[in-house]
């Protein structure tokens, strides 16, 4: 999948998250969360698996995650790059 126009996907509430992707040249993964010393690497790798199960290879992705669980993590990125995804 390529990314090719600027979508996001959630909310800032409590146990949510909120997802913006945007086209690139590289790769490009921006955590921002109120648990980032405990869980960014877990948060990394949920992203990760998903970018590459959708193939994505290239573009920008900034989440600002309120303590969100891994399937909501899945979930709003899954939306944001169907929105923001050729096709």
């Amino acid at each position: 999948m390529r990314i090719v126009k600027k979508a996001q996907a959630g909310t800032m509430q409590s146990s949510d998250l909120m997802v913006f992707v945007e086209p690139g040249d590289d790769l490009s993964v921006e955590i921002e969360s109120t648990v980032k010393k405990q869980f960014e690497h877990l948060i990394r790798q949920k992203i990760d698996q998903v970018l590459a199960s959708q193939g994505v290879t290239a573009g920008t992705v900034r989440v600002t995650d309120r303590g969100a669980l891994d399937y909501a993590i899945e979930a709003r990125l899954e939306t944001a790059l169907k929105r923001g995804g050729e096709g």
